[in-house]
């Protein structure tokens, strides 16, 4: 984990919205959206999975081992642990920079 915690290593977990949108619109991710319960949904589509913050060592097994993860909360408090977390059991995951409310924007842009 600590191998992140570098300038190499943590540009390895970051991605922005407009690399996200891409990725998601050619399927080869899925958004994972680790707010809480109780936070309104944003983004709706096949390719977003929601797991509450507090399952996700019981539920991480759901998320497919095929595509990219990208981690989205609404600030960045959660979605990097989440990443890390991901990474450490051998997913290719990101967390999204700028937060899921930007993801929504870039999403509705197009292409």
């Amino acid at each position: 984990m600590l191998k992140y915690a570098t300038p190499n290593g943590n540009k390895e977990i970051k991605i922005s919205p407009t690399e996200a949108k891409m990725l998601l619109i050619n399927k080869k991710a899925i958004l994972l959206d680790i707010r809480m319960p109780d936070e309104k949904e944003i983004i709706k589509g096949k390719f977003v999975y929601r797991i509450d913050p507090e399952k996700l060592k019981k539920e991480f097994t759901k998320l497919p081992k095929n595509k990219t993860i990208i981690v989205a909360c609404n600030t960045q408090n959660r979605s990097p642990f989440a990443a890390l977390f991901l990474k450490e059991k051998g997913y290719d995951a990101k967390y999204l920079l700028e937060g899921i409310n930007e993801l929504q924007n870039e999403l509705k842009r197009g292409i």
